[in-house]
């Protein structure tokens, strides 16, 4: 377990041992989960605001704009036609919602292998807490640097990311600060390396886990 804030004891603290729970951070690779709960994910990102107008829709008059036969031209209907400079759009698209239903406990199996997946790759990071006393970006860009932790994204486990590295870490942009609860499987696809506070891997475990199964009781 490494530490965001330096410490005299980094080199004993890098030593210590974060047990995870096998259910969750050793889940076998799915790709067909991760691209499933990804293009789930995407889809829902769509607006789907697109719109034109039909002939129909198009404002102007329904008059023919030339005779039928006579003028030794092709025949014509109104200016609303699609085949007219300003007329309307055959088959254009008009407002819809591309979002797609995928089932929860798929999504919940595409946290786990995405998770796994960090681990198996040795991209995946543990600290005890996110806490940053520092204002500067300055300074967080250099630890984080010396850490080689660039291109990260940092995962805190309490209601909100702690205020200080939220602060220190908005001008960077090869880093990102979310908390677990908002976490989904593209990040852990997109972002290279990823680091969690205990907090954090407490949550996941906790909702990500081997649900305890009760035996049912019967009166006899």
């Amino acid at each position: 377990m490494s530490s965001l804030l330096p410490t005299a004891e980094e080199d004993a603290s890098a030593d210590q041992v974060v047990e995870l729970d096998p259910f969750v951070f050793s889940h076998p690779i799915r790709r067909d989960i991760l691209h499933l709960c990804v293009v789930h994910y995407l889809d829902s990102l769509r607006q789907g605001t697109a719109s034109t107008k039909t002939r129909s829709e198009v404002r102007g008059s329904g008059r023919k704009i030339r005779p039928q036969k006579g003028t030794g031209r092709a025949r014509l209907g109104d200016a609303q036609s699609p085949m007219l400079r300003g007329g309307g759009v055959a088959f254009g698209p008009k407002p819809r919602d591309f979002s797609t239903k995928l089932n929860r406990k798929v999504i919940q199996m595409g946290m786990r292998v995405g998770l796994s997946a960090r681990v198996k790759e040795n991209a995946l990071g543990v600290v005890g807490t996110l806490e940053w006393p520092y204002a500067k970006t300055r300074t967080l860009a250099e630890r984080i640097e010396e850490l080689g932790w660039q291109k990260t994204l940092f995962v805190s486990g309490l209601n909100e990311v702690p205020e200080g590295l939220r602060k220190a870490s908005s001008n960077l942009y090869k880093i990102e600060t979310k908390t677990a609860e908002k976490l989904n499987v593209y990040d852990l696809v997109k972002w290279p390396k990823l680091v969690l506070d205990l907090a954090a891997v407490e949550w996941f475990e906790r909702t990500l886990g081997k649900p305890v199964v009760t035996p049912r009781a019967y009166k006899v």
